[in-house]
Parts: C-alpha cells; structure tokens; sequence
C-alpha cells in the first residue's frame, strides 16, 4: 500500500471516529435533558392540606402569600439579583424550618450545593422563582414536604410529626 493510502484511510478512520463521538455526546447531553424535565405542577396537594394552610395564612394575618399550583404557599421577601436556578439546577442555601406553632425543628446552611430535585417537593417548586441573594417564606402542606414520615433525630426524639405543614425561610446563596 502506498502512503497516501494509508493517509487517506487514517484521515477517513479520524473521520468516522470524531462523527461518532460528536453523534455520542450528543446522545449524552439529550439523555441529560430527558433526565432533568420536571414539572412543578405534576403534584398536587389534597384540598384539605391547602385548606389547612390557608387557615394558618389567615389565623395569622399573613395576606401576602401567593398560591402555587402544586398547593404550596410563598413570600418572596428578598428578590435577588444573581442567577434563577432551574429544578435540576445545584443550589446552595441557608434555611430555618419551623413549625406552625413558630418553634424551630432544623436551621442551617448546605455543606455542600445540591439539587434542588433531590430536596423537598416544596423547595424544588418555589425556588425557581428567586434569583441568588433572594429570600422566600415557603408554607409548605404536608405532601409536598416530608408527607407521612416522622422525622426524628439521631437519639430517636421526634423532631417533626409525620404530616406537618412546614414553614421554611430560604435565602437562595448560589446556583450551579
């Protein structure tokens, strides 16, 4: 064989194989995006959680509070200006959770980012809709938060009643 045929046929193989792995990562990225669609308003809260918060709203003189349309309540009190995450998005965040009678059950700041898909229900609906730096009030009905399960600490002591509401206040730290 001469070497311009073999040239030719390496040039041809070089080919092939960066049209393969351009039609692979391409496979890749729409896996990705299959992956990551969520709808927020998929899950809905029963009629008598929302019911139940709207009652709390209202004992509460709380009037502000928009409805979603999975049945979770919000105050975004601080806007933000940075970037809005998406629900697949990484999310730092600082957060005190309380419950309706105003006492506190968990308080802190993520480690570490995560994905708001891996978070509550309730979190990964509302947080989209404030930008880093911003602040949101969530009334969050049982179904969307923690549902039927009791959540207890690392000696056994109930931290939350199985199907609580939950108030959280979220600051939004960063977005991936």
């Amino acid at each position: 064989m001469s070497i311009l045929k073999v040239q030719n046929t390496m040039l041809k193989t070089l080919i092939a194989s960066l049209l393969a792995l351009t039609v692979f990562a391409g496979c890749i990225k729409g896996r990705d995006e299959v992956r990551c669609q969520y709808d927020a308003c998929a899950v809905k809260a029963t009629n008598a959680e929302i019911d139940s918060v709207r009652a709390y709203l209202a004992a509460n003189n709380i009037t502000d509070a928009i409805q979603h349309c999975s049945g979770v309540f919000y105050r975004i009190t601080v806007a933000g200006t940075g970037a809005q995450p998406e629900p697949c998005s990484f999310i730092g965040a600082s957060y005190t959770g309380r419950r309706v009678d105003g006492s506190v059950f968990d308080a802190g700041t993520f480690p570490q980012p995560y994905q708001l898909t891996a978070l509550i229900r309730g979190w990964t609906n509302i947080l989209p809709l404030v930008k880093t730096g911003g602040e949101v009030i969530l009334y969050i009905p049982p179904s969307l938060g923690y549902g039927g399960r009791e959540i207890r600490d690392a000696n056994n002591n109930l931290v939350l009643a199985a199907n609580s509401m939950l108030i959280f206040t979220v600051q939004l730290t960063s977005v991936q």
